[in-house]
């Protein structure tokens, strides 16, 4: 039986002390949950890359999502966007000393599913049977 939506709510309300900051953690809950944000993180962790090179990185991205991705992370402070006065022109994408520090969390969510595979694999097998 799931919770009503009603106690979903509360919950991040009770866990979200600062009533300040709950539509913050909805904003980063719905970044590190949508398809690209944590594979473009995950792919600067090893310094500056330009646009063409995290496309590459980024297996299945599109040069559209890539552009929006890379904004929203620049937007939240997490990528640093560097352009170069040069002919023909050059611009690097990084990590910012925050974006830095979301690379923990990144690696402990990875190091988790990588823990719990075969339990994930199991209950996905018995669901889908």
């Amino acid at each position: 039986m799931t919770a009503p939506l009603a106690a979903t709510h509360l919950d991040l309300e009770s866990a979200c002390a600062v009533p300040e900051t709950r539509e913050l953690v909805k904003d980063i809950f719905t970044m590190t949950g949508d398809k690209w944000s944590m594979q473009v993180i995950k792919a600067l962790e090893n310094g500056p890359q330009r646009f063409t090179r995290l496309m590459t990185a980024v297996d299945g991205i599109s040069h559209r999502m890539l552009t929006r991705t890379l904004r929203s992370l620049e937007r939240d402070g997490l990528v640093h966007r560097q352009s170069y006065a040069e002919s023909p022109p050059r611009v690097e994408y990084s990590l910012t000393p925050l974006g830095v520090t979301v690379q923990e969390p990144v690696d402990a969510f990875i190091a988790w599913t990588q823990a719990h595979q075969d339990e994930i694999e199991a209950s996905r097998a018995r669901f889908d049977a």
